[in-house]
């Protein structure tokens, strides 16, 4: 794996965590917030050819 999907990928995860934390908290202006990133993240590493679904099943497992 090279450098940029890592990143791209540990983005995601820690995007995906924040989301979580403000979802949990009952914060729905940050909820927005982190879900756009998300989704900005996930469209650029679409962009770079980085399956971010496969990556999700692995880690899960």
């Amino acid at each position: 794996m090279d450098a940029f999907t890592a990143g791209i990928l540990q983005r995601i995860a820690n995007a995906e965590q924040d989301l979580h934390r403000a979802i949990e908290a009952g914060d729905e202006f940050l909820a927005e917030v982190e879900q756009s990133e998300l989704d900005d993240l996930r469209r650029l590493a679409a962009e770079h050819g980085v399956d971010t679904v496969l990556d999700r099943h692995r880690t899960a497992a």
